[in-house]
């Protein structure tokens, strides 16, 4: 069953979750070639995500992301000024920067070379620093299996005002899971947005939909909202599909398809491609789904295999 997480205001529950994706995140093996002239070329740079603890008390959200820039901007001028160094920069400050994460936990991410990762973590403030992982799409299960029939009481009215949101390839809004008919507009305490294109449109069943990618695209991707790998569409719908009679998998198994919640709306925050799902691009979607005013997240992801034995390297997961 898809994994589900309440997060309006970042309930405790989801912190466990957030610990674990961290924890998972900073196991990818490190590579970082240097040029000829001394310094990381854009291909050797890759995305590192620096952690800082808890947000701040009492600060804007807008001062969090400064002070990210400023960190950012504070390392790579120290690397400019020293001559042995060909950063990227040529001596510019740094405005730019991968995500910030300033809702659900304090920290950035960005395109960073080994040097670099490793100069921040010499700045007060930073717990922990380490690179993006690549995730993998997972699967759900029966709502039958955890006793939640299709003849289970339930009330309309009170489902449609809650909005989940889905981290993973996106959404076919085609399908007859996600007609809106009967819906009213979405709930007021929605704030977030449709990114739209040729082939996708939001309605009153799919509210928003958002879209990351942090690595070129691969042939097949397609850079909407739109599921072009069906996983998405499947764990929306069994978390919130209206109720579809008469389906079977070419003859078989035939019977009602509905989600957990049928009456729920959707929001996508397409995270997941062709060549998996970036560590940074997830905790960004987290962050997004806060300000939105998301109340549940469904995230169907998570590595292939893991040897929860092994010994951190520390040119993996760089700590002061």
């Amino acid at each position: 069953m898809a994994s589900q997480k309440k997060t309006a205001s970042l309930s405790p529950f989801a912190w466990p979750f957030l610990f674990f994706l961290l924890l998972h995140i900073s196991g990818l093996p490190l590579a970082a070639a240097i040029d000829d002239d001394g310094g990381a070329s854009t291909r050797d740079r890759k995305a590192y995500i620096v952690y800082m603890g808890e947000l701040p008390k009492d600060i804007s959200t807008a001062d969090v992301e400064a002070s990210h820039r400023d960190m950012l901007d504070r390392v790579i001028g120290r690397l400019i000024s020293c001559p042995s160094v060909h950063d990227r920069h040529s001596g510019v400050s740094s405005t730019k920067i991968l995500h910030s994460y300033k809702r659900s936990f304090n920290g950035f991410s960005d395109m960073l070379s080994e040097e670099e990762a490793k100069a921040i973590t010499g700045l007060d403030g930073v717990v922990s620093i380490f690179p993006s992982e690549n995730y993998k799409l997972h699967t759900t299960k029966s709502w039958d299996f955890i006793n939640l029939p299709l003849s289970a009481a339930r009330v309309p009215t009170v489902e449609s005002d809650v909005i989940v949101g889905m981290l993973d390839t996106g959404i076919s809004p085609e399908s007859k899971s996600f007609d809106d008919t009967g819906y009213g507009p979405p709930p007021s305490k929605w704030k977030g947005t449709c990114q739209t294109s040729s082939n996708f449109k939001c309605n009153n069943k799919i509210v928003g939909s958002r879209v990351y990618h942090t690595v070129p695209t691969q042939s097949g991707d397609v850079e909407s909202p739109m599921d072009t790998l069906g996983h998405g569409t499947h764990t929306a719908s069994t978390v919130a599909g209206r109720q579809v009679a008469g389906v079977d998998l070419y003859g078989l198994a035939k019977g009602t398809a509905r989600g957990g919640v049928p009456s729920a709306r959707i929001a996508v925050y397409k995270v997941c491609w062709i060549d998996g799902c970036g560590g940074a691009d997830i905790l960004k979607a987290f962050d997004d789904a806060i300000a939105d005013g998301v109340d549940i997240l469904s995230v169907s992801l998570g590595v292939l295999r893991q040897n929860y034995s092994r010994t951190w390297s520390p040119s993996v997961h760089f700590m002061p």
